[in-house]
């Protein structure tokens, strides 16, 4: 397709609710070509529904936008075919070989001269020495590479990808971000879903989303920013420490990282005053530092309200 002037995401005030339950709720997005966007949150925060909207999956209860120029209500139809979205669980055919598969995704599309296509797929992914191997048959960084080849079959402008590296080992997690890095720089845009936080800090912005809202959107350095974090991290004789700290008013969080513990509170002076009697202790040992965005997710989280009904 010729490349929408339009941002490839852009949307406002969306909401989706089943039941009861709001999924979604009152969800802004503007997205620029050719950016890595990392989407972030809990389990059950709304991503999937989010992504599923955008893709025209899922209608919106209520909203508007356009997903590639493409309106999300009237031309859902269009994105489908416009967009590459890789689920969170392999869908491809296990009984299928690489190249099967990646035939079977031509003619779905189908795609012109979708021989040319399937090996174009199958060298760019560095599949073409597996094409004949069952797809059921492959370690979950291939399957991985499997997806994302489909995906970009029939050259998407766009790439709404949902925890795409779940459950790899973390050599086939750099060589995939290294693909989506490559992409990029060709103006392919990413939608990208992770509860990886090195991953959350390769991509160019960043939205949070917990229990539906959104809640910190930018980049990972504007996001730190602007939570306005203290953080101390302390080791040593840590028993029992954590639980006595999370009582005391001026600590937001504290969060283990091995044999040290982060504490945190947007109040410098009261996470002093919190963490004061304990600095005393020769068994320990405490030195201020920079909060992370992991201590910055945390917190954003703790402070979330949960949206079940």
């Amino acid at each position: 397709m010729t490349p929408s002037p339009e941002p490839p995401i852009d949307v406002r005030g969306l909401r989706k609710s089943f039941g009861n339950r709001i999924v979604v709720e009152d969800f802004a997005l503007r997205v620029e070509r050719g950016q890595i966007f990392g989407f972030l949150g809990p389990n059950g925060s709304g991503k999937t529904t989010t992504i599923r909207m955008l893709c025209g999956l899922l209608t919106p209860d209520a909203g508007e936008g356009t997903c590639l120029g493409f309106n999300l209500r009237t031309q859902a139809a269009r994105i489908k075919r416009e967009v590459g979205y890789m689920t969170q669980r392999f869908s491809l055919y296990e009984d299928l070989s690489i190249e099967e598969n990646l035939d079977f995704v031509a003619r779905v599309y189908a795609m012109r001269d979708r021989r040319q296509a399937v090996a174009a797929a199958l060298q760019r992914l560095g599949l073409s020495e597996r094409r004949g191997q069952l797809a059921g048959a492959l370690s979950g960084g291939w399957k991985q590479r499997l997806a994302l080849a489909a995906c970009l079959l029939h050259n998407p402008q766009l790439l709404l990808l949902d925890e795409p590296t779940a459950g790899v080992d973390p050599k086939a997690r750099r060589d995939f971000w290294d693909q989506i890095h490559a992409l990029a720089s060709e103006g392919l845009t990413v939608l990208v879903s992770t509860h990886y936080m090195d991953e959350a800090e390769r991509c160019h912005r960043l939205a949070y989303l917990a229990y539906g809202h959104l809640l910190a959107l930018g980049t990972a350095h504007e996001i730190v920013q602007a939570a306005h974090l203290t953080t101390w991290a302390v080791s040593g004789a840590l028993n029992g420490l954590a639980a006595r700290l999370r009582e005391r008013p001026g600590v937001a969080s504290v969060v283990t990282f091995g044999a040290t513990l982060h504490v945190s509170g947007t109040d410098a002076a009261a996470l002093e005053r919190a963490i004061e009697p304990e600095r005393a202790r020769a068994e320990l040992r405490w030195s201020r530092i920079d909060a992370s965005l992991e201590d910055v997710f945390v917190q954003l989280m703790d402070e979330a309200t949960d949206n079940y009904a």
